[in-house]
């Protein structure tokens, strides 16, 4: 899956790269995007390319209660074209969603480290868009990315990895004429990346900054303490504290706040 990236470039780079008509106002680096954030992205407008803010969440205009809806950050490319919730929105309503890198999580040493995933150069994240309108008349752009099966070195880290969107395909990518869905998916494609850790301090959603780049300074060992058992309901050394909800994931996403 992927679940958090990171976009550094600053706006004129980006307008520039993506061909955007409209003028956008500048946005400082992120190097933590998160799920429910709002996050850049470019779709076809009416006077051409256009760079604006969705939501990050994928909420299908049918749904009446956004609290007992998922949270769909990703959509599985394989059965998206089929899916009722992606199906329309593959068909009209893709979207390219600009990043300089994105991140996965490994479990090393009785703890995850978060990894950066880079191409070195700008990616466009394959997604799609859906306007959800609620009972007040009210409107929001929502967005989710399309994953694929895992190939290469990101195979190593998660079975999912996002798809990407060349430059020569973003025309027919973001052109909503090309209404064939199962077609669309030609011009996606698994990007080469390189990994590296970086901070675990990236899985709090409230951190951000350039520092979050730079991996943890290594652990001294933990002591060792002679017990006669286990306490019940202790944590194993090492481990995480115990979640409240699971992790985010494609098949089992957390409810929508």
């Amino acid at each position: 899956m992927c679940g958090r990236y990171n976009l550094t470039l600053p706006v004129e780079a980006v307008r520039q790269l993506f061909a955007v008509v409209n003028e956008v106002e500048a946005f400082p680096p992120r190097y933590n995007i998160a799920p429910t954030q709002p996050v850049h992205v470019v779709r076809a407008g009416p006077h051409g390319r256009e760079l604006t803010l969705m939501k990050w969440g994928f909420m299908p205009s049918w749904v009446k209660d956004p609290a007992k809806f998922p949270l769909l950050i990703n959509a599985r490319a394989e059965t998206a074209p089929e899916k009722p919730a992606f199906r329309n929105a593959l068909r009209r309503r893709r979207v390219l969603l600009p990043a300089t890198g994105y991140y996965e999580w490994k479990r090393e040493d009785g703890r995850k480290v978060p990894y950066l995933f880079e191409a070195g150069q700008p990616i466009a994240l394959a997604g799609i868009y859906e306007t959800w309108m609620g009972p007040n008349g009210e409107e929001v752009d929502t967005a989710a990315i399309l994953t694929t099966e895992a190939t290469g070195i990101a195979a190593d880290y998660h079975a999912r990895m996002p798809l990407t969107v060349a430059a020569e395909h973003t025309a027919e990518w973001l052109d909503p004429a090309n209404d064939d869905a199962a077609r669309a998916l030609v011009w996606t494609d698994r990007g080469t990346y390189t990994a590296r850790p970086v901070s675990t301090r990236l899985g709090n959603a409230r951190n951000e900054g350039i520092g979050l780049l730079e991996p943890d300074p290594e652990r001294p060992p933990e002591p060792v303490r002679e017990t006669e058992g286990p306490t019940l309901g202790a944590a194993e050394p090492g481990a995480e504290p115990r979640r409240k909800a699971a992790a985010a994931s494609e098949d089992d996403q957390p409810r929508l706040l």
